[in-house]
């Protein structure tokens, strides 16, 4: 099978979603520019049009107010935020809004829109732009939250989040763009709320998502040079949490490590 980067697998979901699924359009800031959003939207623009590609102005709660009254009016918008710490700014509406909209009219109608949030740890990043705060958004009744590791994921968590028929939260990290893996050329998805076994082990189970389930793969080699054997799993979705898979190999090995990038305090850990 090709293998292609993280940033590639995202481009080409956007495309084959794009391509057979008229419902399906991008909004948000620098969505026409590589130093927002890297190569995974490169040229969108030129090949479906500034009318499904939109790049809005700074104004992250007005842009995700649109995205989720297109949702509910039955597009499939995809709103992107570049910098995940200044979605705080669009919390109305994702967590007052959109992630009520079942509910509040007794499951007739809903919100199918997927806001894409890209964490910006490191380079010229300052404290305000370099946050992770998926965290807080697991605490949300209505709202699913994913955070994919590898490029398959990356391909078939996004199509995933597009079709599902509620809001999803998709959080990417800047440093997987480069990561390179096998991604199927058909358009497929992952399935929500559904963990990964990356690596067997007996003496203790290692829980990661994102950037950190690739650490905590490469822990666990380091620690089988010191004869300890590690499981690890990718959780994939950190909201709903895939507890089934956790539980059954905490039965086996004993002893639980959770890695996360965000803070300790009420976190994926907690």
């Amino acid at each position: 099978m090709r293998e292609i980067s993280y940033s590639q697998a995202i481009r080409e979901a956007f495309v084959e979603l794009l391509r057979t699924d008229s419902r399906v359009f991008i909004l948000g800031q620098g969505v026409w520019s590589p130093w927002y959003v890297g190569t995974s939207m490169k040229d969108l623009d030129k090949e479906f049009g500034r009318g499904r590609i939109i790049d809005t102005p700074v104004s992250e709660a007005a842009t995700t107010g649109a995205a989720v009254g297109a949702a509910i009016a039955g597009m499939r918008p995809v709103v992107i935020h570049p910098r995940m710490d200044f979605m705080l700014l669009a919390v109305e509406q994702i967590v007052s809004q959109a992630a009520n909209w079942h509910f509040m009219f007794g499951g007739r109608v809903n919100a199918p829109v997927t806001i894409r949030a890209i964490i910006n740890r490191g380079g010229e990043q300052g404290a305000q732009h370099s946050q992770s705060v998926h965290a807080w958004f697991m605490h949300v009744p209505g709202l699913k939250v994913v955070m994919p590791a590898t490029p398959y994921d990356a391909k078939g968590l996004l199509v995933a989040s597009i079709l599902d028929g509620n809001p999803v939260l998709y959080v990417d990290d800047r440093w997987l763009y480069n990561e390179v893996g096998e991604v199927p050329e058909d358009l497929y998805s992952v399935p929500i709320g559904k963990a990964a076994l990356r690596r067997e082990g007996t003496d203790l189970t290692i829980v990661g998502s994102s950037y950190m389930a690739l650490q905590a793969i490469i822990a666990a080699e380091a620690l089988a040079e010191n004869g300890i054997s590690a499981e690890v799993i990718d959780l994939r979705t950190i909201k709903p949490l895939d507890d089934a898979l956790i539980i059954q190999s905490v039965r086996k090995t004993g002893r639980l490590l959770v890695t996360d990038g965000g803070w300790t305090t009420c976190g994926v850990a907690a």
